[in-house]
């Protein structure tokens, strides 16, 4: 007798609904996220929309929703590509080929067209993968925080550049690892006792078998000489850790085999069984810390990634304002030039005409030559260096120079330096305690000290010996027909005591479910493991005990070291602020007195000239004198231009000394990390440059990401 169709149907039916109550059970263990609330200040919801960019910002740290595609976390999410065109505020400052930029409009669009920045915020969304993969059991990869400071031109650090600073070139760092030069370093941060997937894993063998084996045994009666085997197969298994320390393994198997040998009592016969099997780490694995030691630190690099991109926001508007007063430096220095330029053009026309009456000797005349050529000479310096500050503020305010309109555009600053009457006294502890308070490098290594305790922990924990408590439960069943060569003529079956060399069936002496003589359907077969039939079930105790824990000794020590070296580069961090500090309050001091010094010089050189200038029209001086005297003030007014830059820098550098750049310019992080300016920054001590003002200036909008 052979199972009907209904019954192979019914038995996979069962297997399948077996399975996906165990996914659903999985899938339970956490809630799918809920949708983040809007976000939107006042003040940006007074600003007109910003069209939106192909990149949107999304928490990766959440799995995809399996509900309703319950295929979605099997496939992969296509991140967009980046953009690359620059945002339409640039469009916006142009006027008649000339980009009229104040120092507010060149943060703002650092803020949307940067690429350090663009680079950087990638960071956000890579520590986020980090936690998600964190969650699921798995080890963490790690998250770039270094600074990028590849926009060429704008040195950070104060004056020269010396403290903390770069002009080009990439400093990188990794959240949750350490790198070396001399082979590969790797840090403990991390290590620890194993972990069970938190995610469920469900496997499954589905299989069908056919055998074919030629008979050697006398007693072995087949037809032909070849015993045929039919096995079909359908396991399927359930696995899954928790953050105690518990995990659960499940497994359910069936067999349904079909022979045509004469020795085999059921044909065919059905094999079902489950077993749930729960262990608890009692040891090395017990607790939240050293399961969910991962995800903690994940969230903290995720934290010090956050830190990090504002470190890279202030390093970048660092960088845009010493471009920016580079900028300024070199149009003004054109100025100077040129008006030097133009008064030696009309001395020497001037003295052509004197020489001519007879007034001057010829000498006078190549005197004013001389005295032209050297003003052309620094006029074309000073030009081609403002050519190359207009170029490095377009680099660094765009994403692309690919428009051959921007990249002819000259760059007009509209913004011109304007010092305080009297210089505010602040007492030096007090900037250092602000510095302290706002640096985000001391933050960064005040979470990495977290996560490094965290860690200590784990490895702690790791040395312990491996002591698991276990405990399953399980069943089984048996079904199928009783093989018809083994069946009584009086049921119908060719066996009779003289026919049979093996006996006939005996249903008394048979498994319980065939006692009655007829078949068992799979129906039965699990009925028979719910009923526990044939139960299967224990407790025990399994020890692991590694002689002399060598290795873990050493990661555990290794974790105390770095933990305390980690401590000392607080220390030693927080006393370089402190100098920086110090520093910075000494270059403002410094390039205040140093711009009070140019301006009185540049005031006794003007004062100069014009005497000297009186003294030509009376008779009493020479045009050389007066040549001498035009020289003597453009270089007064070089210099003052120049410590007005440094003066204008040195603040920059005191405000970046501080941890207060963002704060003093009004920058808003979250405009920063969407590239998206809602809000004006707005640059203390400046002012606006009214010579240089557009006819027809126009209203820069926000632009998108």
């Amino acid at each position: 007798m052979t199972l009907s169709c209904s019954n192979f149907a019914g038995r996979y039916i069962a297997a399948i609904a077996l399975t996906s109550l165990l996914t659903v059970f999985g899938w339970a263990q956490e809630a799918p996220p809920a949708a983040p609330p809007a976000q939107q200040t006042a003040a940006a919801a007074a600003l007109p929309a910003a069209p939106q960019s192909p990149y949107v910002y999304r928490d990766y740290s959440r799995a995809r929703a399996q509900f309703p595609n319950i295929i979605a976390p099997y496939k992969p999410e296509e991140v967009p590509p980046s953009n690359l065109n620059n945002t339409a505020r640039v469009d916006s400052l142009m006027h008649d080929g000339r980009i009229y930029l104040s120092i507010n409009d060149a943060i703002a669009l650092a803020l949307e067209n940067n690429l350090d920045l663009v680079l950087a915020r990638y960071n956000l969304n890579i520590a986020d993968t980090d936690i998600l993969r964190a969650r699921a059991g798995a080890n963490i990869l790690g998250v770039n925080t270094g600074i990028v400071q590849n926009t060429p031109g704008g040195g950070v650090g104060g004056l020269n550049g010396t403290v903390g600073s770069g002009t080009g070139g990439t400093s990188v760092a990794a959240g949750g690892v350490g790198t070396g030069t001399n082979g590969l370093v790797s840090s403990t941060l991390g290590i620890g006792s194993p972990i069970t997937s938190f995610d469920p894993i469900i496997t499954s063998t589905l299989q069908m078998d056919r055998n074919n084996v030629e008979s050697t045994s006398l007693f072995t009666e087949v037809p032909n000489g070849i015993a045929n085997t039919n096995t079909g197969t359908a396991n399927f298994s359930y696995l899954q850790g928790f953050h105690s320390g518990t995990n659960l393994a499940l497994g359910f198997n069936n067999t349904h085999v079909t022979s045509n040998n004469e020795t085999v009592t059921y044909t065919p016969a059905l094999s079902s069984g489950f077993q749930v099997r729960v262990t608890q780490q009692l040891l090395q694995g017990l607790g939240f810390v050293p399961n969910t030691r991962f995800i903690r630190i994940a969230k903290n690099n995720r934290e010090i990634s956050d830190v990090a991109f504002r470190l890279q926001v202030i390093t970048t508007v660092d960088q845009i304002e010493n471009l920016y007063w580079n900028l300024v430096y070199a149009f003004e220095n054109v100025r100077v030039q040129q008006e030097a330029l133009a008064f030696a053009q009309r001395t020497l026309e001037d003295n052509k005409v004197q020489v001519k009456v007879g007034t001057l000797p010829p000498i006078q005349v190549v005197n004013a030559q001389s005295t032209v050529s050297n003003d052309q000479e620094a006029l074309i310096l000073a030009q081609t260096n403002l050519q190359l500050q207009e170029l490095l503020m377009k680099n660094a305010l765009s994403r692309s120079l690919e428009d051959p309109v921007l990249a002819g555009a000259e760059v007009v600053p509209t913004s011109t330096m304007q010092l305080p009457e009297h210089e505010p006294v602040v007492p030096t502890q007090d900037l250092i305690n602000d510095a302290l308070s706002h640096r985000a490098e001391l933050a960064e290594s005040r979470i990495d000290l977290n996560s490094r305790q965290i860690n200590n922990k784990a490895v702690r924990n790791a040395m312990l010996p491996t002591l698991d408590l276990y405990a399953y439960y399980g069943g089984s069943g048996i079904g199928g027909d009783v093989n018809p060569t083994l069946v009584p003529t009086s049921l119908g079956g060719p066996c009779t005591t003289q026919t049979s060399r093996f006996g006939c069936f005996n249903p008394t002496a048979a498994a319980p479910p065939f006692r009655n003589g007829g078949s068992v359907s799979y129906a039965g077969t699990l009925n028979q493991m719910v009923t526990s039939v044939a139960p299967d079930k224990g407790v025990g105790l399994s020890l692991n005990i590694p002689i002399l824990n060598r290795a873990a000794q050493a990661d555990q020590v290794r974790a105390q070291l770095e933990y305390r070296q980690a401590q000392v580069r607080l220390q030693q961090l927080e006393n370089q602020v402190r100098i920086e500090v110090r520093n910075a309050q000494f270059d403002v001091q410094q390039n205040r007195a140093s711009v009070d010094a140019a301006q009185a010089a540049a005031d006794f050189a003007r004062q100069t000239l014009d005497a000297e200038q009186k003294k030509l029209a009376a008779g009493v001086s020479s045009s050389t004198a007066v040549l001498q005297d035009q020289a003597a003030l453009t270089a007064a007014e070089s210099n003052l231009v120049s410590a007005k830059a440094a003066y204008e820098k040195a603040e920059v550098e005191l405000d970046r000394a501080t941890g207060l750049l963002l704060d003093h310019a009004g920058i808003v992080m979250a405009d920063a990390q969407s590239g998206n300016v809602t809000h004006a920054p707005s640059v203390p001590y400046v002012a606006p440059r009214q010579e240089v003002q557009p006819a027809a200036p126009q209203t820069s909008h926000p632009q998108g990401y």
